[in-house]
């Protein structure tokens, strides 16, 4: 330890061999703990064979989707949320990320109905807060007309 060195307290990503975590569950459980320590490279070196061989498992590919817009990989994560949201429409958190990737594209009029739909759904006020300032992008931008908003 270093005096000073404030990345001291950083966890460390627990070490995953091939072939370590094999039963979706266990999968799942540890990308999510590679997920929650900020670690989706990691996550998705987990993720990516689970994925190949269960592609219908929505479950695993709602965590890629989550690895995939923390790495800003866009369009790989509005494919795993397009899909999660065709599976469960009333996944809240797919739907708002689903949103917000879009957003992230400058998409304005395609991520609107996705998070007014979960701020409907959840009443987040951070949910709300996004429609919001998408509102207001695409405003700004002019991709839409003040009574698309209403």
């Amino acid at each position: 330890m270093v005096p000073g060195n404030d990345y001291d307290d950083l966890p460390t990503p627990a070490v995953l061999f091939p072939g370590e975590a094999s039963h979706p569950s266990e999968v799942y459980r540890k990308a999510w703990e590679l997920l929650e320590q900020r670690a989706p490279r990691e996550a998705l070196a987990v993720l990516e064979p689970a994925v190949e061989a269960e592609p219908q498992a929505r479950s695993l590919r709602t965590l890629r989707a989550w690895a995939y817009f923390m790495r800003v990989q866009l369009a790989r994560a509005e494919a795993d949320l397009v899909f999660v949201v065709e599976q469960d429409p009333s996944d809240v958190w797919a739907r708002h990320t689903l949103g917000r990737t879009l957003e992230r594209q400058s998409r304005y009029d395609e991520a609107l109905p996705h998070l007014r739909l979960a701020a409907a759904m959840s009443g987040d006020p951070e949910h709300e807060a996004a429609v919001l300032r998408v509102e207001r992008l695409r405003a700004e931008t002019g991709q839409g007309s003040y009574d698309d908003l209403t």
